[in-house]
């Protein structure tokens, strides 16, 4: 049984652990120099109930929290997980966050195991009042983080030249977000589709708007792991198996190394897009 902690470690990077890095052990697997777990097992308490477990690593120096499959586990809500997760990070005072994760083919030109780094979104889901509270106003007009998503594609451009095998890189794209467990209809698709998305998950949101709330940049990058209902063929549980499995390892490098390089250098306005609402309690009680 893992010991619950009171306090948070102060830490300025944080790695979101998706799919498609599940099936290995960040960053143990990856057998990288310069990299060490410093603690294992770590849980928090939080007005939203005990964290998911939490690992404390460090990467040439610079520390870094982590946890896998943002935050979910059995028995405790989508809404509740990402609420504790961000609770955390914020104590931890965390300013930068790179996420990754597996998304589905809506645009046809998509292929499997194609990287995409999404640079906006279309909020679907049922959690839009997941929130850590106060009063302010969340401006959403670069919700992933333009100098995160260029380190993020810099980085996974190298990682694809070295490995050779053919697969493209897009820079930007439109993420559609909706709440699952299940996977969405052909005719959702087609609606989809009709409004610009470019690729299907279920994570983004609400991640993009904790990260606002609390003062972090966001930056992530996705993996085509099935053709959405209705796009080009239907998805085989084989390719989704063989991807979940092996390119695990291709993608935890990337983030890897984007955690090596990423610094607390801001060239964004992340951190100046959260504004004071006018929505205040005197303005109610006036009627």
């Amino acid at each position: 049984m893992e010991k619950v902690y009171n306090s948070v470690p102060k830490v300025d990077y944080f790695f979101m652990g998706g799919s498609s890095t599940f099936s290995i052990r960040f960053p143990e697997d990856l057998a990288a120099p310069g990299v060490q777990v410093v603690e294992r097992k770590l849980v928090f308490r939080t007005p939203y109930g005990e964290s998911p477990i939490m690992k404390l690593f460090e990467v040439d120096g610079k520390l870094v929290l982590t946890t896998k499959m943002h935050g979910r586990r059995l028995g405790v809500s989508r809404a509740d997980s990402s609420r504790q997760v961000f609770w955390v990070a914020r104590e931890a005072g965390v300013k930068r966050i790179l996420a990754e994760g597996g998304a589905g083919a809506i645009n046809h030109l998509l292929e499997l195991r194609d990287l995409i780094l999404c640079h906006d979104y279309i909020d679907l889901s049922l959690r839009r009042d997941v929130e850590l509270g106060g009063p302010h106003l969340l401006v959403m007009r670069d919700p992933v983080c333009p100098q995160l998503r260029e380190l993020l594609y810099e980085v996974a451009a190298a990682q694809i030249r070295a490995k050779g095998d053919g697969r493209r890189l897009f820079r930007r794209g439109i993420y559609a977000v909706t709440d699952g467990r299940h996977w969405e209809s052909r005719a959702e698709v087609q609606m989809l589709k009709q409004m610009g998305a470019d690729v299907v998950g279920q994570s983004l949101c609400p991640e993009v708007y904790l990260a606002r709330e609390i003062g972090a940049c966001y930056g992530r990058i996705d993996m085509i792991v099935n053709y959405a209902e209705g796009i080009v063929e239907d998805w085989k549980h084989e390719d989704l198996k063989d991807i979940f499995y092996n390119e695990a390892h291709f993608i935890g490098q990337i983030m890897l190394e984007a955690l090596r390089r990423v610094d607390l250098n801001r060239t964004c306005q992340c951190a100046d897009l959260k504004k004071p609402t006018l929505l205040v309690d005197r303005e109610y009680a006036e009627g």
